[in-house]
């Protein structure tokens, strides 16, 4: 069996859907058009499918025809970004403020790809593959959502690895796999910060409570807090993305709110910022005779490789691809992704694609740029992988 070669015979059709993927884009939990599509795709396959009932996932499951061995979960997401596309290419987005700037167009088309390949070998499979088709990866927790919607026991029985992909527009060169043992992208938590003053005369700050010198000294004790509290060998980010207040220069505001994005690598970590932001701001606001609003939001966990599965990986891209097509980063991403929720469950890995177009793959914009354009002839590529991963763990014989 050559998955590799028989995803080449699939290319043409995984590209088409793709780019009719690509000019619908859709946000968040409810992608009904993309769900359609993807519905459409995998009409006529041997599969078990079902979707979401709070959100347009689709899951579908096929049974292995040669046991009932494990259960291997594939996954790709499918939604969109709040982005105006800029790429100019003839297949753009046709909605404004819509775009697949994060490449999960090639995702979605990817999983169909290896749910093809795999339906046309079930008969040589010990054991089940659950794909699962998920909406809101971008600050939706859409695979949280799946999980508690079953998707993690859709075969009836727990799956035992899960494996994803994500495309990149820049940084790897094209049709380079790359992935790391451990901790492979940040776990992402949110900061919100209102701070509460008592307006007045911008002439006058003596009769009011100014809330803006408050916020700003807990945006700077935020970033010496990083610097002086924690170890610099497991790190930790914090980004203050916006920062309101105020209408006019010569008013002191009533309040003052600001948004971080706080990025961690390790349990131990992570539990260290959330216990140490809010009492720093809430002092610095007592301090200054202030009241303050904290809420502090746990989003998504690290992303962590198995071990073993990562090196299954690696050695599965080696075999099928060759030795040159595989790359073990030698550090974690401060990205995070929901796929992470899988991997708290299930032993896995996640693994990118380098999707770019250009030779120096770092001259181009990366994922979630307006100008983000990535290279679907990477598609086959991707179906093949995705197959071979799940075809060597349930075949009887290597795929």
């Amino acid at each position: 069996m050559d998955l590799r070669h028989d995803a080449r015979e699939l290319s043409d059709d995984l590209v088409a859907l793709r780019r009719a993927l690509h000019q619908v884009p859709e946000l968040g939990l409810d992608l009904p058009r993309t769900q359609e599509k993807v519905l459409a795709a995998l009409d006529g396959l041997p599969l078990e499918i079902s979707t979401g009932t709070g959100l347009s996932s689709v899951t579908a499951v096929l049974r292995g025809g040669a046991g009932d061995g494990d259960v291997v979960l594939l996954r790709g997401d499918m939604d969109a970004l709040p982005v105006t596309e800029q790429t100019g290419v003839e297949y753009s987005s046709r909605h404004e403020g819509r775009m697949h700037a994060c490449g999960h167009d090639l995702h979605t088309a990817g999983l169909v790809g290896a749910a093809r390949l795999l339906s046309a070998h079930r008969d040589r499979l010990a054991g089940d593959v659950v794909f699962m088709f998920q909406p809101g990866e971008e600050g939706h927790d859409g695979a949280g959502k799946m999980i508690a919607e079953g998707v993690l026991e859709a075969a009836g029985r727990p799956v035992a690895e899960a494996y994803g992909l994500h495309v990149v527009s820049s940084m790897i060169p094209r049709g380079q796999f790359v992935s790391r043992p451990g901790p492979l992208m940040a776990a992402s938590d949110g900061l919100f910060v209102r701070v509460i003053g008592a307006g007045g005369h911008g002439s006058r700050p003596h009769a009011a409570l100014d809330p803006v010198p408050a916020a700003c000294e807990m945006v700077t004790a935020l970033q010496t807090m990083v610097t002086r509290r924690f170890n610099v060998f497991d790190p930790v980010v914090v980004t203050v993305g916006t920062f309101h207040a105020g209408t006019q220069r010569n008013i002191i505001p009533p309040d003052a709110r600001f948004e971080a994005t706080i990025r961690s690598f390790s349990k131990e970590a992570r539990e260290r910022v959330a216990e140490l932001a809010v009492p720093l701001c809430r002092d610095i606001a007592a301090a200054h005779g202030l009241e303050v609003e904290i809420s502090y939001e746990g989003e998504y966990p690290v992303t962590v490789n198995d071990a073993a599965a990562h090196e299954f990986v690696a050695d599965t891209v080696r075999e099928v691809f060759g030795e040159e097509r595989f790359t073990t980063a030698p550090d974690p991403i401060t990205g995070s992704e929901d796929f992470s929720r899988v991997l708290d469950r299930v032993p896995g890995a996640f693994v990118f694609l380098g999707a770019t177009f250009a030779d120096d793959p770092d001259s181009v914009p990366y994922n979630h740029s307006p100008q983000a354009s990535f290279d679907d002839g990477v598609l086959a590529d991707g179906a093949a992988l995705l197959a071979s991963l799940a075809a060597r763990r349930l075949m009887k014989e290597d795929a």
